[in-house]
């Protein structure tokens, strides 16, 4: 059987020529989790020879990287933010970009007695049970139409012992249902990709597509979302809705004439990039 240098040597070469950005990183996270270690173990035991059930799991697990498929759902689990989440092709996997989002709503809520914060298009429900674990005074709500996601975030909510009404349903729509709700933060990281542009990208072929169709112009769910709000919008209610990088001008047009906030403005990720929305209501 190979040493993990080997073996490591051999996944690199594979990766190469794939839709994998960093072969090496992917080869080791993989290889890690097949040994249960940490990376640095790696370095430190190059030339400890696998096992053959180890070199079988790892070459499983290395073809469908190889064929495309994200680490996420190869482990079945992704680490975001500072917790750890269970993933399923039934959610789409949590990026980073999503943390800004969730850093906005933490600042806001800091300043905030009792918060209610609803997550909208919730999936794994790592944005909600994420702020619900740093605000637990606060009431979270998250919501999905889809009932195999919401079995996800229930899983993740129970493993994180938070508490979060989860519903299903069509955005903001299950919240009418139960009345006598106001809501002071609301997050919502709806699908933002254009139709037309979908079958182009990679991460049609593993992620769900309801969780990525944004309509014809990528803000479908958006304009939907924004028109059931102003009923349920606490004063002085704080939104914040994540967008694709080319949308900020379009979607801050549509918050405006829609919600008619007191202000509102774009921030912008590490790359540059348009990628939140931050409105908040008079």
């Amino acid at each position: 059987m190979p040493t993990i240098h080997q073996a490591l040597s051999q996944a690199v070469q594979q990766l190469y020529n794939t839709d994998s950005d960093t072969p090496l990183l992917d080869a080791q996270v993989l290889l890690s989790a097949v040994l249960q270690v940490e990376r640095p173990y790696l370095y430190a035991h190059d030339d400890q020879p696998l096992s053959e059930d180890e070199w079988a799991r790892f070459s499983a697990w290395l073809a469908r990287r190889v064929d495309g498929e994200p680490i996420a759902y190869i482990l079945g689990e992704v680490t975001w933010y500072d917790r750890l989440f269970t993933v399923s092709p039934a959610v789409l996997i949590p990026r980073p970009e999503t943390e800004l989002l969730l850093e906005q709503a933490l600042t806001f809520a800091a300043q905030q007695a009792r918060p209610v914060a609803v997550d909208i298009g919730t999936g794994s429900g790592a944005l909600a049970i994420t702020f619900a674990s740093h605000v637990p005074q606060a009431r979270v709500f998250a919501v999905d139409i889809s009932e195999d996601a919401l079995t996800i975030a229930r899983q993740n909510a129970a493993c994180h012992q938070v508490a979060v009404t989860f519903l299903q349903g069509d955005l903001l729509l299950p919240l009418y249902d139960i009345g006598h709700v106001k809501i002071d933060i609301l997050m919502a990281n709806l699908p933002y990709i254009a139709t037309d542009e979908l079958p182009d990208l990679t991460v049609t072929r593993y992620e769900p597509r309801m969780a990525l169709d944004g309509g014809a112009d990528g803000l479908d769910l958006v304009r939907r979302l924004l028109k059931q709000a102003p009923p349920l919008l606490h004063e002085g209610a704080l939104v914040l809705l994540e967008i694709g990088a080319d949308q900020g001008a379009a979607a801050l047009q549509l918050v405006r004439e829609t919600l008619k906030p007191a202000e509102a403005q774009i921030i912008k990720d590490l790359a540059g990039l348009d990628r939140i929305i931050c409105a908040v209501m008079p």
